[in-house]
C-alpha cells in the first residue's frame, strides 16, 4: 500500500494528503447539545438548514426571565472563527461561550455550521452562512420549521457576529443586506457584533511592519482557503477597502460594534476598518472596544477572566 504525502500544508493549523485527507492539529472537540447546561441553564440544540449543501446550527434558549410564554427575545446569528478551516458550531470553545452570551444576553443564539476549507475552499463559507441567514429570517411572521425562533424569537431585534473569521462573515452579510435587503423576507439588522474580525491587504496599515508582511499568517491562510480568489489577497471578501469594493456606507444595521486586543496580530485591522466605516458616511453608529494586554479572541479560550467577563458583558449591553 503506498504511504500517504503530503500534497500542502497551512502551518501550525492543517495538512492535506494526497489522497485528499485533512489532518487537523488545532480547534476542540465537538461536544453534544444540552437540555439545561448546569451552569448557565441555557437550553440548546442541533437543527439542519440544509441538506445539499450541508448547513446546520446549534440554538441556544436562555431560561426565560418569567413565565409567559408571550416574552420575546433578541436574536443573535453568530459565525464561528477558525481561519474558515477550523472550529465548529459544535465544539466545546463555542458551546461553553455561547452559552455564556445567551445567558448573559437573554438572547436566542442560533450558531451557523458552515462548510471547512480546504475541502470546501471559500466562497463555500459565505454561501453557507448567507443561506442559513436568510433561512433564520424566513421564520419572520411565519409557523416555519424551527419553534423556537417562531415562539421566543423577536425579529424586530435580529442581530449577527463573530470572531475572526466569523466576524469577517458576518461583515460580508451586513454589506450584502445594505443592497438585497429584501431576501431577508423584511427582517432588519439592528446591529453586528465584530470580535477581533479578519480582514487584511496587499499592503501594510498603521503600524504593521514592512518586513516579513508577505509572510504574514492572514496572507497565508487566505491563499490556502481561496486559492481562486480574484484579485488575490485584495479580493474584498478580505479587504473591504479594496478597489472596486462596495462602500462601507451601504452597511445595512444601524450600529457596529468592534473589539480588538492589544497583543493580537490583527489588531490594526480593527482599527483601520473602524476608521474607514467612521470616514465613510455611514450613518449608523460604530463603537471600537480596545482591550489592552489581550491575545487574539482571549474571551473564547479563557472566559473566566475579567476582561473576558467585560466582553460578554459589553455584547449583552448590545444585543437589546
Amino acid at each position: 500500500m503506498a504511504s500517504k504525502e503530503i500534497a500542502r500544508e497551512l502551518p501550525p493549523l492543517l495538512r492535506v494528503y494526497n489522497d485528499g485527507t485533512v489532518e487537523r492539529f488545532l480547534g476542540s472537540p465537538h461536544v453534544p447539545p444540552s437540555l439545561l447546561d448546569p451552569e448557565t441553564l441555557v437550553s440548546s440544540k442541533d437543527i439542519v438548514i440544509s441538506e445539499n449543501p450541508s448547513i446546520s446550527a446549534r440554538v441556544y434558549l436562555p431560561p426565560k426571565l418569567n413565565n409567559s410564554h408571550q416574552q420575546k427575545l433578541p436574536i443573535f446569528v453568530y459565525f464561528h472563527g477558525g481561519a474558515f478551516c477550523l472550529e465548529s458550531a459544535f465544539s466545546f470553545l463555542h458551546h461553553r461561550y455561547l452559552n455564556l452570551i445567551a445567558s448573559e444576553a437573554k438572547v436566542l443564539v442560533v450558531s451557523v455550521e458552515y462548510r471547512l476549507a480546504p475541502e470546501n475552499p471559500l466562497p463555500a463559507a459565505y454561501e453557507d452562512s448567507w443561506e442559513a441567514l436568510k433561512w433564520v429570517t424566513s421564520h419572520f411572521n411565519s409557523n416555519k420549521s424551527e419553534p423556537w425562533l417562531v415562539e421566543h424569537g423577536d425579529f424586530n431585534r435580529f442581530y449577527i457576529g463573530g470572531d475572526t473569521a466569523g466576524a469577517n462573515v458576518a461583515h460580508n452579510a451586513v454589506l450584502r443586506v445594505g443592497v438585497e435587503s429584501e431576501t431577508l423576507w423584511g427582517v432588519k439588522i439592528a446591529g453586528v457584533v465584530l470580535a477581533f474580525p479578519l480582514f487584511w491587504s496587499s499592503e501594510p496599515v498603521l503600524s504593521e511592519m514592512v518586513e516579513g508582511f508577505e509572510e504574514s499568517s492572514a496572507m497565508q491562510v487566505w491563499k490556502f482557503v481561496y486559492p481562486d480568489a480574484p484579485g488575490g489577497i485584495d479580493n474584498p471578501l478580505i479587504n473591504p477597502l479594496a478597489s472596486g469594493a462596495p462602500s462601507l456606507a451601504s452597511l445595512g444595521c444601524h450600529k457596529v460594534l468592534i473589539f480588538v486586543a492589544g497583543k493580537d496580530d490583527l489588531r490594526d485591522r480593527g482599527i483601520w476598518y473602524y476608521d474607514a466605516v467612521k470616514k465613510s458616511g455611514w450613518e449608523g453608529d460604530v463603537e471600537l472596544v480596545r482591550v489592552e494586554g489581550e491575545e487574539h479572541c482571549f474571551q473564547i479560550y479563557h472566559p473566566e477572566t475579567e476582561n473576558s467577563k467585560g466582553v460578554i458583558s459589553r455584547i449583552a449591553s448590545f444585543l437589546v
